[in-house]
């Protein structure tokens, strides 16, 4: 099957089946989320946006890049998110890539966001729905970012059943340009186990499906049975 890796800024027209990756950070911390009781994530273009979301709806929660800052609850950081406690709330996340690259292709019939600890249930998910090719769109550093990229041909992988060793795809993203700016402290709200939160393979259960409720684009979990992706 022959799927699609595009960057964000290659994106034209509207896929069929679009799966977004951000490996560091944004779609690991969705995950996470998700594990820590957030029963929805609601993605917003601007920082703006995400406060006047959160300020809109009782009990919501918002998430930016970077540094705590005002009227945010929560930083793009698993390791600073494994922690807390979000049972039963909505958040709002805005992230440099990752919310981009989901938004842009919002319109897609199928959308889902992606990263190593989600890769499993989201090939096996694509796999059950019959989906295929893929538009994989790969979110870092304009479509080049090799740990998203090696996680997108992962899933890729996978989708056509059968082993897959993840080994080699896991070792390119730790040596990616992004796991040793993280690794070297020179992204603020950041914990010293970031990277390798983000390299657990598999962590979670579920696969994370974003679909346009009334005018906002969000991002739920689904379960996915265990076994291989066929």
């Amino acid at each position: 099957m022959d799927h699609h890796y595009v960057g964000i800024p290659e994106l034209t027209g509207v896929p069929r089946v679009a799966v977004v990756i951000d490996v560091m950070r944004a779609f690991t911390v969705a995950a996470w989320a998700f594990s820590r009781g957030v029963e929805r994530i609601v993605l917003a273009s601007t920082e703006s946006e995400a406060l006047a979301l959160k300020e809109s709806r009782s009990g919501w929660l918002a998430l930016k890049d970077g540094a705590p800052a005002a009227g945010f609850d929560a930083v793009n950081s698993p390791g600073l998110l494994r922690s807390c406690d979000f049972s039963g709330r909505t958040l709002v996340q805005k992230t440099t890539a990752g919310t981009v690259g989901a938004l842009a292709v919002a319109d897609a019939p199928l959308v889902l966001c992606a990263s190593f600890v989600v890769a499993g249930p989201t090939a096996r998910f694509l796999r059950a729905e019959g989906a295929g090719p893929v538009t994989f769109v790969v979110t870092g550093e304009g479509g080049r970012a090799d740990e998203d990229l090696a996680c997108a041909e992962y899933i890729g992988r996978a989708m056509a059943g059968g082993d897959v060793e993840a080994a080699p795809y896991l070792h390119r993203a730790r040596t990616s340009r992004a796991a040793a700016d993280l690794a070297a402290g020179l992204r603020s709200g950041y914990h010293p186990d970031d990277v390798d939160l983000c390299l657990e393979i598999d962590r979670f259960p579920f696969a994370m499906v974003a679909r346009r409720e009334e005018s906002l684009t969000v991002l739920r979990p689904v379960a996915v049975p265990d076994g291989p992706a066929q």
